[in-house]
């Protein structure tokens, strides 16, 4: 897989030295676990990321890092309530960023990414796939089904503001096509009610579907990506612009994050187990390598300046599709 990877490695400063993670003066060392809530279902993309992460963390810590899921609202729940508990860097949340960068624009919850210390991991890529049994075998087919009958046609994502909505819009804003959105508490449960059959179609990330479309059980049909995205074990799946060549596609970045005003040393601290344990870790490595997602560990204002441009594109799209509740330039978000 070739998505900027080489311009993304040089931009987290992969070639060189780390320093070792030391016991400075004034550095922080949890006395007791730390949460990271994952504000979906288990089993999906951000539940699977944030549990590699938490036991890099432990390891690099010597703490417990507890995943909880608290899903509900498209992630807002509890992503709010990371941000309402006490800032002393014992409540972390996870997800995708631009969720968080465009959430004041949904209505969902007030905050931007401006508030957020963030700490990224991957950067995962979308794919719609079909059931068998739809008899959609490609891109072009689906389509074809969306013009013809996409008022009925049912297309499972993990919820309002999520990467497969995102994309969904995407094909919707490029395309003049309608679908029907039928939403889960998570990508994985998405991915589950494609498999079973719920919904003909499924939006969601490849990471999250990649062990069914291996096993056939689902089809994919593209992913939204720049380029093609070699799947282990499947080959080659064509990207969605082979079909419509202005569908925007930035990555999406994955991480934790925790709210600005935590202690200093809490984000001294973390910053050092990112650049040492993170952006060294075969773990994480290994999994971006299976699922076809971009290792990107960044941290600081390089991850926030990243991720800005997909939050620039999807609030925009938001606003555009008619689901925004607040215009993004009142928020200081330029139409790109």
């Amino acid at each position: 897989m070739s998505i900027n990877r080489r311009m993304l490695l040089a931009a987290t400063g992969m070639g060189l030295a780390a320093p070792r993670l030391g016991r400075a003066q004034g550095s922080w060392r949890p006395d007791r676990p730390v949460t990271i809530i994952v504000p979906w279902a288990a089993g999906g993309s951000t539940d699977q990321m944030a549990r590699i992460v938490a036991a890099e963390l432990e390891a690099a810590l010597g703490q417990r890092f507890v995943v909880v899921n608290q899903p509900g609202a498209s992630g807002s729940i509890g992503t709010r309530n990371a941000l309402e508990a006490a800032k002393d860097g014992m409540t972390w949340a996870a997800g995708a960023a631009v969720d968080v960068g465009c959430y004041k624009v949904l209505g969902l919850l007030d905050t931007e990414l401006k508030d957020w210390n963030l700490y990224f991991a991957v950067a995962n890529v979308n794919v719609l796939v079909a059931n068998p049994s739809a008899n959609i075998r490609d891109f072009g087919a689906a389509m074809e089904a969306f013009r013809s009958r996409g008022a009925s046609l049912s297309v499972a994502t993990a919820g309002v503001s999520s990467a497969g909505h995102n994309m969904m819009e995407a094909i919707r804003a490029a395309s003049q096509v309608q679908y029907r959105h039928a939403t889960y508490d998570g990508g994985n449960p998405a991915m589950i009610a494609t498999v079973g059959g719920e919904t003909q179609m499924g939006a969601v990330l490849l990471v999250e579907a990649a062990e069914m479309i291996r096993a056939r059980r689902l089809i994919p049909l593209a992913v939204q990506s720049e380029q093609a995205v070699t799947l282990q074990g499947v080959g080659e799946i064509p990207s969605i612009r082979r079909w419509l060549p202005n569908v925007p596609a930035p990555l999406n970045y994955f991480g934790i994050w925790t709210p600005k005003g935590v202690p200093e040393n809490v984000i001294a601290t973390m910053n050092q187990v990112w650049q040492e344990k993170i952006a060294n870790s075969q773990r994480l490595k290994t999994y971006a390598n299976e699922r076809a997602a971009v290792f990107a560990p960044l941290y600081g204002q390089q991850a926030y300046d990243e991720a800005w441009k997909m939050v620039r594109q999807t609030a925009w799209l938001y606003f555009d599709g008619g689901k925004a509740r607040v215009s993004p330039d009142t928020l200081g978000i330029a139409r790109l």
